[in-house]
């Protein structure tokens, strides 16, 4: 699908206002899932879902842009390595 596509399809729909957006985008960083989002903010969850992959996509392209040459020479990574290994002691 190109970007034209896309845009027509975005300008036939309705659109989340930013309090919206924002809504959804809160609880989800709380830690709910998508149902429960759906439930408390009353928007399809289709959409939350939508709304989540656009989020990544603009978090990626702003890391890429702005993480360049930091002079860090060590990075804690515990939030990774636990959900990590909590994954590797389910498939066991």
């Amino acid at each position: 699908m190109t970007v034209l596509d896309r845009l027509s399809i975005v300008a036939s729909m309705n659109k989340l206002n930013c309090g919206e957006r924002t809504a959804v985008i809160a609880a989800l960083v709380e830690g709910n899932s998508l149902r429960a989002v759906a439930r408390m903010t009353g928007v399809h969850r289709t959409t939350v879902m939508k709304l989540l992959c656009d989020l990544g996509r603009a978090c990626s392209e702003y890391q890429d842009k702005v993480f360049r040459n930091l002079p860090c020479k060590r990075i804690q990574c515990d939030e990774i390595w636990s959900f990590v290994y909590a994954k590797e002691k389910i498939a066991r």
